[in-house]
């Protein structure tokens, strides 16, 4: 079997990290436990860090700057909310993409070992941001309890509106890590990349304020309908835009294929870079 026709089928991509699940699941809790190693509280800050942000975000936008985010959405402080999932779908994508380009760098005691799986490197990292995400929209629900009085149901579809967003991810993270190997200089464009993202991804915003125009360049963006899926099953009790999701999914899917298909064909080549 070919490389590409591997990489391109997910039932062999799953059997082979599957049978590395137990040294998966152990880096990714690493990751987790280095995050706080040192401080008394220790993984409790995962969920405390997002209780605080929401708590910030709150104030700052119901009582500072009074705003509106609209869309059906009309309280300051669904404003907060709305602003809150977003970033926090965001951030997954740019903890996972901007740490990608280093990530073999700092791990060069794995490329020496021959029969070390490196291209869970990149998936350890992934599941550990998504752990810290889950934690965020735990503190999400919270507050909706204590606002709002209820949860929408249609939060229990969060995992499928972060599916797309789960493979560019991933698919940015496996083709940067071995990226990052070759070209040094790449860990600055990305950071400056993601600083742009971050704000043409309609986080602080929704796509609807933005002039008709110009609307349809943002939406080629494809973390501004995920971005906006989060907020529908989360915060307006919808189902998410399934031909946008199908759309997102799809490319996530090219990404997943194309970054395994891209690390894996160059990795045999670290150990004479690093």
């Amino acid at each position: 079997m070919s490389l590409l026709v591997w990489a391109a089928n997910p039932l062999a991509v799953f059997r082979h990290f599957r049978q590395h699940r137990y040294l998966l699941v152990r880096l990714a809790w690493r990751e987790v436990q280095a995050r706080y190693r040192g401080s008394w509280l220790g993984p409790l800050w995962s969920l405390l860090t997002p209780l605080l942000m929401l708590a910030v975000y709150t104030f700052v936008f119901s009582v500072i700057f009074k705003a509106r985010w609209g869309n059906g959405l009309e309280s300051s402080t669904d404003t907060a909310l709305a602003l809150f999932g977003g970033l926090t779908a965001f951030t997954v994508f740019a903890e996972t993409v901007g740490s990608a380009p280093a990530l073999i760098l700092g791990n060069q005691s794995y490329v020496k070992r021959v029969v070390f799986p490196l291209e869970i490197l990149p998936v350890a990292r992934l599941l550990s941001n998504l752990l810290q995400a889950s934690f965020a929209f735990s503190a999400f629900a919270v507050a909706l309890l204590i606002f709002r009085g209820t949860v929408p149901w249609t939060m229990l579809l969060l995992p499928v509106a972060l599916l797309p967003l789960t493979l560019l991810s991933l698919g940015g993270a496996l083709f940067l890590a071995s990226l990052g190997v070759f070209v040094r200089d790449i860990q600055q464009v990305v950071s400056l990349v993601i600083t742009m993202l971050m704000f043409l991804s309609a986080i602080f915003y929704p796509v609807s304020s933005l002039p008709s125009e110009c609307r349809w360049a943002f939406e080629l963006n494809p973390l501004v309908p995920i971005i906006e899926d989060v907020r529908r099953v989360c915060l307006m009790g919808a189902m998410p835009n399934w031909p946008s999701w199908l759309a997102t999914t799809t490319v996530g899917l090219l990404a997943a294929v194309g970054g395994l298909f891209w690390f894996m064909k160059s990795k045999n080549a670290f150990a004479d870079v690093v």
